[in-house]
């Protein structure tokens, strides 16, 4: 059997580490897109926006730009998706309060208080927590695929799963360190 039609537990751990770097990452980035009482272009990375049928990205549909510390400034590619692009972001779970004006969104940021620091503190544990969900699927879609093998000792499956599982607790380590960090930042007045 040549190794290229097989399944190793050395590609099936490098398969998992891979994808549970995507989860880090991606927590990282949804972490990094939350404000910290500063304006921030990625601060809209998480807002979607019903456009042309279907949920994009508000950076897909317009520029994003942050001239002032408390202001951001939204301008639609198609002036007609203002109102659209107004509306999500007073959706969204940030707590801005949009304005369209001619073809631009002013988006003031409000100053951050006890109240708005807590709930931004909620909304990062949930960003966390998707991470970690990311990184669990990822171990035990692993696992799985080490209990199908055949041809393979129990006890290199056993090994296996002591490798998935220790990976799994270093990347869920890092995501827990990302959002402590976060967590310092958004309560430190």
């Amino acid at each position: 059997m040549s190794p290229s039609t097989t399944t190793t537990i050395p590609q099936i751990l490098k398969d998992c580490r891979t994808a549970m770097e995507k989860a880090v990452e991606s927590a990282r980035r949804e972490l990094g897109s939350i404000r910290s009482g500063k304006a921030t272009p990625a601060l809209l990375d998480t807002v979607r926006v019903d456009a042309y049928g279907q949920m994009m990205p508000v950076n897909q549909v317009a520029s994003v730009a942050a001239p002032e510390p408390r202001l951001l400034i939204v301008t639609p590619w198609d002036k007609g998706l203002a109102r659209a692009i107004e509306k999500a972001i007073r959706e969204s779970d940030l707590g801005l309060d949009p304005a369209v004006q001619g073809a631009i969104i002013r988006v003031p940021l409000p100053s951050l208080n006890e109240q708005r620091r807590r709930d931004l503190v909620k909304i990062v544990h949930k960003l966390a927590e998707e991470g970690r969900v990311g990184v669990r699927h990822a171990r035990t879609e692993s696992r799985d695929r080490l209990k199908k093998m055949d041809k393979v000792s129990e006890d290199d499956v056993k090994h296996g799963e002591k490798e998935l599982q220790k990976m799994h607790d270093d990347f869920v380590r890092k995501i827990d360190e990302t959002l402590k960090a976060k967590e310092a930042e958004i309560m430190e007045v």
